[in-house]
């Protein structure tokens, strides 16, 4: 298995660094599209905290990304360590480090095969993730491998209007995307793991970590979608005539591509934690 360790911009590899991930490509230009109020990834690590019983837990953040949510837990000094398949992802993490911070401990690792001991950690924690995984029910084995028998698992998201301007111009992608004969991939893995989750769990409580209002236009979705790891590994005749045709749709049902919406936004954590060893075993 693949795996290093990333530190202040540097990094040290534990093992051959092996196939790069599809989101190393949009490593440098992820946040640049996804940014959230500051105050959103402090209140995430607050609420993450507060719903935890261990007073200064070890957190292990599988899906750490470029360090949205992270960066607050590494910057605090909690026991953190965050995770990502993609080396790129991880190195602007590490890079955007403020001065006189404590660097974060990253490590580069596939959350099927996660290089920890058993019961390693009090909380995993999982946002933003089922997008992009692939085996997601050997994911949550490893995550319950590495966890505490007593700890707990977070699944975080942000939740937007189900018929918000980004709702519409997803729901339009796909319909184009299908229409294009790319196949989409498989759906409802976030429910499907919470439902897992929810079944081998002694309690499930979900929590509004945050609210925010945010402003949308369908040219932000364009620009952000262009640069989305999945949709730009298709083929780039495909992307091109994808997004020229959304394009169009847009400017004729929202009258133009820089129509402002502002739309209420949530950020739901659902936490499930575990009773006993023996339960932790049989799961």
């Amino acid at each position: 298995m693949a795996s290093c360790v990333v530190q202040s911009g540097e990094s040290v590899m534990a093992e051959e660094r092996g196939a790069m991930s599809a989101y190393d490509a949009a490593a440098s230009t992820f946040e640049r599209h996804r940014a959230l109020p500051d105050a959103v990834p402090r209140a995430v690590r607050a609420a993450v905290l507060a719903a935890l019983p261990t007073p200064a837990p070890r957190l292990l953040d599988l899906g750490a990304g470029t360090g949205r949510f992270g960066r607050p837990f590494a910057a605090a000094g909690d026991d953190y360590v965050g995770i990502d398949l993609s080396f790129g992802m991880l190195h602007e993490f590490a890079g955007r480090t403020e001065p006189g911070r404590p660097p974060p401990r990253l490590a580069q690792a596939d959350g099927e095969r996660l290089p920890f001991a058993d019961a390693s950690f009090d909380a995993v924690l999982m946002i933003h993730v089922f997008g992009g995984m692939r085996g997601w029910r050997r994911v949550l084995g490893e995550a319950r491998r590495v966890l505490h028998p007593r700890g707990a698992i977070v699944i975080g998201r942000s939740v937007a209007p189900y018929d918000g301007l980004d709702a519409r111009m997803k729901h339009r992608l796909q319909q184009l995307l299908a229409e294009g004969g790319v196949e989409a991939g498989p759906q409802n893995r976030r429910e499907h793991a919470l439902h897992d989750l929810a079944s081998a769990a002694q309690d499930h409580a979900r929590v509004v970590a945050a609210r925010w209002s945010a402003a949308r236009t369908p040219r932000a979705f364009l620009d952000r979608h262009r640069t989305g790891a999945r949709f730009s590994a298709l083929p780039g005749e495909v992307r091109d005539a994808t997004l020229e045709l959304l394009a169009d749709w847009a400017t004729a049902t929202f009258g133009s591509l820089d129509a402002a919406s502002s739309e209420p936004h949530a950020f739901e954590l659902d936490v499930f934690t575990f009773a006993s060893e023996a339960q932790h075993r049989h799961a």
